[in-house]
């Protein structure tokens, strides 16, 4: 699977342990930074991974900050992304097959790495469910983001 990977400064470290355990699980990961503990705003980052995504160039993104709150808040106002903040395997696995979340988000001082390895493998092994229920509710998600977009001035 092609997955874009971003970090701000809070998550460089997991991130890039992140690419290696993608890569070697067989996965094409495309970096979008940061690669450096220098501080820097985690919405740029994570417009990166959310470009990635729309524009077909990723299946799914990873997105990594310091809590991982800050990453989920700027990927869901992208209008397209479904982004889930998930430090368990079961919250990982239920977000694609229920709401179809195309972006995970980690906290980079939250969870531990062997952790982040199973939930990462527990998001990119899930499908969305095609359960008349399932999509009735991400069709709910999508009308109250069309309608909040369209009231915009």
């Amino acid at each position: 699977m092609r997955i874009a990977l971003g970090a701000d400064h809070g998550g460089f470290e997991l991130k890039a342990l992140l690419q290696r355990f993608l890569e070697r699980e067989g996965h094409t990961v495309m970096n979008v930074g940061v690669d450096a503990p220098d501080p820097v705003d985690y919405p740029d980052y994570t417009r990166k991974v959310a470009d990635a995504v729309l524009r077909g160039q990723a299946e799914r993104g990873i997105m990594v900050c310091g809590s991982g709150v800050g990453a989920c808040m700027a990927a869901n106002k992208v209008p397209g992304i479904r982004a889930g903040l998930c430090h368990d395997t079961y919250s990982a696995h239920q977000g694609v097959e229920h709401d179809g979340i195309n972006v995970l988000c980690l906290g980079g001082r939250i969870i531990g790495f062997e952790l982040a390895y199973e939930v990462v493998r527990a998001f990119l092994a899930a499908k969305v469910s095609n359960d008349e229920r399932h999509v009735r509710r991400r069709g709910k998600v999508v009308a109250l983001e069309k309608e909040f977009q369209e009231k915009r001035p």
